[in-house]
């Protein structure tokens, strides 16, 4: 997944944009949208595959030197938290908000505010969206699911980071940081 800007230490804008448009009208590579490319990943029998929402969401946080970060909901999900599987890919970012639509497939970044992007990117930052998701009342299954999934290194950047969170989130975050790893002890 790429977007002309990775390629601008090459050549100048528009002999990219004129490389990158050749090769899509000669099928080397899949235009997803305006300044979104990607290599065309083929199944034997399915055809070409849609594209990872994360690649697409980085890919456009890149062309804009912002940071992305997935949103409560999905990141619930991807924790154990919830079994529900959000229909559509949102992302939070700094940069300007963007909505791709991909065949059937939406991908929506939102900008926000930089109290709402803690430690964007990361499993920790994931983890902090997943309890602002899910709110005071599941805190408990927070701390259990993340306190085992997290590595050291991001309990060490979150506790660094707990002071940016929401006061009522403060408290559980330093549960999680709290609970040692096996291999640490």
């Amino acid at each position: 997944m790429f977007t002309p800007s990775d390629f601008l230490d090459l050549a100048e804008r528009p002999a990219v944009d004129q490389a990158l448009s050749r090769l899509a009208n000669n099928g080397k590579l899949r235009r997803l949208a305006r300044g979104l490319y990607d290599l065309p990943k083929l199944h034997p029998r399915l055809g070409p595959l849609s594209p990872d929402p994360d690649h697409v969401a980085r890919a456009l946080a890149r062309e804009t030197g912002s940071k992305v970060q997935i949103d409560g909901a999905r990141a619930a999900h991807l924790l154990g938290l919830t079994p529900q599987v959000p229909a559509q890919s949102d992302y939070l970012t700094d940069g300007p908000s963007r909505r791709v639509v991909l065949g059937k497939r939406v991908i929506d970044l939102r900008h926000a505010s930089p109290k709402h992007l803690i430690l964007p990117g990361s499993a920790a930052g994931s983890v902090v969206q997943a309890l602002r998701h899910l709110g005071a009342t599941r805190a408990d299954d927070v701390v259990r699911i993340a306190a085992r999934s997290l590595s050291a290194a991001n309990k060490r950047r979150l506790a660094a980071s707990v002071r940016q969170a929401p006061a009522w989130m403060r408290p559980t975050l330093l549960a999680i940081t709290a609970v040692q790893d096996v291999d640490e002890r």
